[in-house]
């Protein structure tokens, strides 16, 4: 089993992540964060926004409305170029996208390792369409199929990535749908009218979270009365209806993003590009127990978006390779010119302070250019849980070999910062127990009172879900208020009086680690 596999189904046993509505059967490319799961999001979406936006006077919060007005996505070029092309096989009906597939000589043996482990483990009774030989001319289209090599593929065509909804107390689709069904059908005239109201009532899920900071520009510059440089950061959900899902929770149709619009002075843009990209990689070094396994990346020419001066790509090295975590791109003018032009309003900065060095005369006004740390939150998860996944190799107390799996994730991003165990299920010590879990909740711990099963179970269970400290509560504590202090990822255990146990786990799990 590998890696990623292992994930899944830890993630799935110790209540971290699961298939959405998995008793009618899931839906695909959906998921739904259990307690464990949501604990850890909620820590690394909490250190995030500590270190960009608490931790800074120029950066201030949005949270804006997942719903839109249609002209935003018109605007921003989302409507009418937010697409991909989509490609189906007709040999074994996979579906793809043709741009992430590689591009190969004509004349190219393909060699795909999945296929061949797939045929290792076929039976001639397998209802799977038949693999393609392992030699195959690629063809004019410069690649095949991702799953069976064939090159007998349809015609590329443009598939919307945003998911449509409508607005308003009548269902567009139930009307056309109404009218469609008559005996009469539907004249010309009346199909007009109810494509008109089709499109009239049409909204879209937001696919990212960035416009809403640049169409609210104004509004927060103003209200909050923020000299450039400044920033506008935003968490939240976005929608992408994509072709492949793929990699778990790393390409999913629900996501979440963790945004920031820096605005800067024309001129400055590069110096900011060149800040925010240490300031995201020293972000992701300080959780990480593999720090080699994160790298930045620059964008060739032809990886850029349209309205992107440059773009880096912050990296992790997940089971299946190289992959984009967080972008960090230099947007210029693009979204705020496209804006004003679009709503009539002006989305630009005067500085009475500065000569403008068209004119030379004093007062410059300017639309500012924008660099945008935009890093993925559940694509985060992913990476730091597989960061944190560790194994070896145990002797128990009876002599046998035994492998532990724990996550040695950062005590800042752990679901709890430690576990109350007592020994066994004594009223004496689950009231002690229980007392001391109210006192250390009250100094604002998140922690587990746990008491079910054996004290080795237990251990282990925390383990799994990356609780970095345990207490154990025995008879011993009773008479002297001494507690065994278990760490996680040496499994080493001392005894401490129970004030200096809490002093030291305080010190080593604060909610926000030394350095932001």
């Amino acid at each position: 089993m590998d890696t990623m596999s292992h994930i899944v189904s830890l993630c799935k046993r110790r209540g971290i992540v699961f298939p959405s509505s998995e008793i009618y059967g899931g839906l695909r490319s959906f998921y739904d964060y259990g307690p464990i799961g949501l604990a850890i999001k909620k820590n690394i979406a909490a250190q995030w926004w500590h270190h960009m936006v608490d931790l800074r006077d120029n950066v201030v919060g949005l949270d804006a409305s997942t719903i839109m007005h249609p002209k935003v996505w018109e605007a921003s070029g989302h409507a009418a170029g937010f697409s991909d092309p989509l490609v189906d096989c007709r040999n074994c009906k996979a579906r793809f996208r043709s741009d992430k597939q590689p591009k190969l000589p004509a004349d190219h043996i393909v060699k795909w390792i999945k296929n061949v482990a797939h045929s290792s483990t076929s039976t001639s009774t397998s209802k799977t369409p038949q693999r393609i030989p392992m030699e195959t001319p690629v063809g004019e289209r410069g690649y095949v199929c991702p799953e069976c090599s064939s090159t007998d593929l349809s015609e590329e065509r443009h598939f919307c990535g945003m998911f449509r909804t409508f607005l308003g107390a009548i269902d567009p689709i139930a009307e056309l749908q109404e009218g469609l069904k008559s005996q009469e059908g539907v004249s010309q005239k009346g199909m007009k009218k109810l494509t008109q109201n089709l499109m009239k009532s049409s909204a879209y899920l937001r696919p990212e979270t960035a416009q809403a900071m640049f169409v609210q520009f104004g509004n927060i510059q103003q209200s909050m009365g923020l000299k450039i440089p400044f920033g506008i950061a935003q968490q939240g959900k976005s929608y992408r209806n994509e072709i492949v899902v793929e990699h778990f929770i790393f390409r999913s149709c629900e996501f979440e993003q963790m945004e920031m619009e820096f605005f800067c002075e024309p001129g400055t843009e590069n110096t900011w590009l060149d800040y925010w990209c240490k300031e995201r990689m020293a972000w992701y070094h300080r959780f990480a127990n593999h720090k080699d396994h994160f790298r930045l990346r620059s964008h060739d020419d032809d990886e850029l978006a349209h309205y992107s001066k440059a773009c880096y790509d912050i990296e992790y090295l997940y089971p299946w390779g190289w992959d984009e975590l967080e972008g960090v791109a230099l947007r210029g003018d693009y979204d705020l010119t496209k804006h004003s032009q679009a709503s009539g309003s002006k989305l630009s900065y005067f500085d009475p302070h500065k000569t403008n060095p068209t004119t030379q005369k004093p007062g410059y006004r300017y639309t500012p250019q924008v660099v945008e740390p935009a890093a993925g939150l559940t694509r985060a998860l992913l990476a730091f849980l597989l960061d944190a996944y560790s194994t070896e190799t145990i002797t128990t107390p009876s002599g046998a070999s035994k492998t532990r799996t724990f996550l040695r994730l950062h005590p800042t991003l752990a679901p709890y910062q430690v576990a109350i165990l007592p020994l066994i299920k004594n009223d004496n010590l689950l009231a002690m127990a229980g007392d001391i879990a109210q006192k250390w909740r009250n100094l604002g711990m998140i922690l587990s009172m746990d008491w079910r099963q054996s004290v080795g179970k237990r251990y282990a269970k925390h383990d799994e879900i990356g609780t970095p400290y345990a207490i154990t509560i025995d008879e011993q504590s009773l008479t002297d208020n001494t507690v065994t202090l278990r760490h996680r990822d040496t499994t080493q255990q001392e005894r401490l009086p129970i004030e200096q146990a809490r002093d030291f786990i305080h010190q080593h799990t604060r909610t926000y680690s030394p350095g932001g």
